[in-house]
């Protein structure tokens, strides 16, 4: 028999205001290229354009002045004021300060993948990848870490959900939690996992799993499940993002792969990343978790060859 661990009301609820969230964020981070890279989808296009020359090359806009970092990305002084508050900076001196912080550490930087050069390509995806294992397992708290383990211990069950590319995700933590021992369900049809969701018990728990962190559908299920008291847990790459506000508890990941040069950033290495850390602490926590999970292997081993 797996043993819960009871939660009460005021484990949840921490988060407050936008600014603050993003106080909190930058002390989590520490990286304002995690930070920009997370931040891309929600700035506007004189913001990518400020955004794209910082992340050229950070050490060379440590050292320009606003006029200089205004005149390469072709805004105004009054626009890199701005985008510095949008990042929740006091201005473009603090700017400065945490560019500083990583403009020798090579490993912030992104590397792009050239179709030409598959070799060097391959080298700068592995690069990517790190970075991004190692920004979403050092950015999130170690309080808010232990309750999000004590939330999915106490849960009767634990409904996953997620959307488009990201569903995979979904499906693992599933896989995951049962082998644990921990009821979970997860269904790729919106119109069946709400209908899931719909059917949760008071003592379940909603776990959401969005890259962007604004999908419409994502944030509907959300209302259904809070209506319901059900609290949620949230896995995107946004301190900001709706889907992050509105949840319980959040873990913000690292991402940092382009597709195909655009202004697109999608990975699953990271959401991946963080459920396989859950899975584990959850593990080392819980004996009864690897006695469950040696049963599970033994009912499934006759199914190999």
């Amino acid at each position: 028999m797996v043993s819960r661990v009871r939660l009460g009301e005021k484990d949840f609820h921490d988060f407050g205001s936008l600014e603050n969230n993003l106080r909190r964020w930058w002390r989590m981070a520490e990286n304002i290229i995690d930070v920009l890279y997370s931040r891309q989808p929600g700035l506007s296009a004189t913001e990518r354009k400020i955004a794209a020359v910082i992340l050229a090359d950070p050490g060379k806009t440590v050292n320009m002045t606003i006029s200089e970092l205004a005149q390469a990305a072709a805004v105004s002084d009054a626009s890199v004021s701005r985008f510095c508050r949008t990042l929740g900076l006091a201005g473009f001196h603090e700017l400065k300060i945490e560019l500083a912080k990583v403009a020798e550490d090579k490993d912030s930087y992104y590397r792009r993948v050239d179709p030409n050069d598959l070799e060097k390509s391959l080298q700068g995806i592995a690069q990517n990848k790190v970075a991004e294992i190692t920004g979403t397992l050092s950015r999130t708290p170690a309080t808010t870490v232990r309750r999000i383990l004590q939330a999915l211990q106490t849960a009767s069950m634990v409904q996953v959900i997620a959307a488009g590319g990201t569903f995979p995700v979904a499906a693992d933590a599933v896989y995951k939690f049962n082998q644990l021992g921990i009821l979970a369900v997860a269904d790729q049809s919106w119109e069946t996992a709400i209908g899931q969701t719909m059917n949760l018990p008071k003592q379940a728990v909603m776990l959401v799993i969005s890259n962007s962190g604004e999908t419409r559908n994502l944030l509907k299920q959300m209302a259904v499940a809070k209506d319901q008291g059900v609290p949620v847990i949230a896995i995107t790459n946004r301190a900001d993002s709706p889907i992050g506000l509105q949840a319980d508890l959040h873990l913000i990941t690292a991402v940092r792969q382009q597709i195909l040069q655009s202004e697109y950033f999608f990975s699953r290495v990271a959401a991946m990343s963080a459920v396989e850390a859950l899975f584990l602490l959850l593990l080392a926590q819980n004996k009864p978790y690897l006695d469950h999970i040696k049963q599970h292997e033994a009912l499934v081993a006759a199914t190999k060859l």
